[in-house]
């Protein structure tokens, strides 16, 4: 018998991923000004440890100003690889892959916490140059202030910084790296008609509105080594004026400029879900990554309410994406590849976690042969 999709090896470029689950980059709010802390090491390894693939860590600002809260990790400075690089020594110990995403908030930038209340920090609790800067001078749909338009020489500059990331989460030890594209930060606030209205080569035409995204790309891969992947996160449709046909013309000229890998997520432009493919069900986003694989010929991640191995493993069967990726499936249940590894009747000795934990899983499986794992039911009686 074959073994699952989900739980076959996948090579991409020089990098091999154990599996096909990939943990999606989830903002922590715990760097202490852009510096990772005890937080993000404890919460990238017990997801390497649960068993994923790849590991990719929150979106990690390229400067001070694009940061979305205080406590957004950052790589504007050499000073922050080491904190960065702690974490992905860890992932690597326990025979994960370690990513990161590299972002920038624009007009999203300079808030609360969610939990806080998630508003826009009134000005004087700003520091340093933490101004609120996109591509045209509109404000959020959320009524944030107003940015103020870059100009074309700091458009220019930005790419720079992308690319000086870049070499510093190399330096850091990440082996797959992500150009955050989506959910109304800055390179999605270029793409869509709805926050760009410059008339300049970065505005305008479509190919205008790319432009940002596409020198972003080239700038990353330049200096990004060749056997390392690089993905690219877009929000494949924003009920905002982008959509899944623009997205996957996007796709396909970025791939020949190095992208290996769409991630195919959506919206975050007008602050509400889209539901351009139907209801926000199991799975919603699955026709995103679908529909860019095939028209743009290029590898994709699906994401967004895939919740059980056997629903992972059939988006895989049909061909609808090559990765797998989960977020808040995972913070309920960080090693749900494991669960999901015995559910589909793979690893029958607890190989995929470290021995300090496999040993004792297999050990009980061997002894107590009525048991039932707590993910597999309610209670005891049902």
């Amino acid at each position: 018998m074959a073994a699952p999709l989900l739980f076959t090896p996948l090579t991409i470029r020089g990098v091999t991923l154990k599996n096909r689950i990939v943990v999606a980059p989830m903002h922590q709010y715990a760097a202490n000004r852009g510096y990772a802390t005890d937080w993000h090491l404890m919460n990238a390894g017990r997801y390497a440890a649960g068993g994923a693939g790849l590991v990719i860590m929150e979106s990690t600002k390229v400067e001070r100003r694009g940061c979305g809260t205080h406590g957004d990790l950052g790589l504007w400075e050499d000073g922050q690889i080491p904190g960065l690089a702690r974490c992905t020594a860890f992932i690597k110990a326990q025979d994960a892959v370690p990513g990161l995403q590299l972002g920038h908030s624009g007009r999203k930038a300079r808030r609360f916490r969610p939990w806080e209340g998630g508003g826009p920090l009134p000005l004087e609790a700003a520091e340093d140059d933490w101004e609120l800067v996109a591509p045209s001078a509109l404000a959020s749909p959320e009524s944030d202030p107003l940015p103020r338009a870059l100009t074309r020489a700091e458009v220019q500059d930005l790419v720079g910084r992308w690319a000086d990331a870049a070499r510093r989460a190399d330096a850091a030890g990440v082996e797959v790296l992500e150009i955050h594209g989506a959910h109304g930060y800055l390179i999605h606030q270029f793409l869509s008609p709805f926050s760009n209205l410059r008339n300049d080569d970065y505005g305008g035409s479509e190919g205008g509105r790319m432009r940002f995204c596409l020198e972003v790309v080239e700038a990353v891969r330049a200096v990004w080594p060749a056997e390392k992947p690089l993905f690219l996160r877009l929000s494949v449709e924003d009920d905002a004026g982008w959509d899944v046909a623009q997205s996957a013309r996007l796709a396909a000229l970025a791939g020949p400029l190095g992208v290996d890998v769409v991630d195919c997520s959506s919206g975050g432009m007008r602050g509400a879900p889209v539901v351009g493919t139907g209801p926000i069900t199991y799975g919603y986003q699955v026709p995103y990554a679908a529909r860019l694989r095939r028209e743009a010929e290029i590898a994709t991640m699906a994401v967004g309410l895939i919740v059980h191995a056997d629903q992972a493993e059939g988006i895989l069967q049909r061909g609808e994406a090559d990765l797998i990726a989960l977020a808040r499936e995972l913070l309920y249940n960080p090693h749900w590849p494991m669960d999901a590894a015995q559910k589909l009747g793979v690893d029958p000795r607890f190989a995929l976690v470290p021995p300090a934990q496999s040993y004792w899983l297999e050990k009980r499986a061997r002894q107590v042969k009525e048991l039932v794992p707590s993910t597999w039911r309610e209670g005891m009686d049902r």
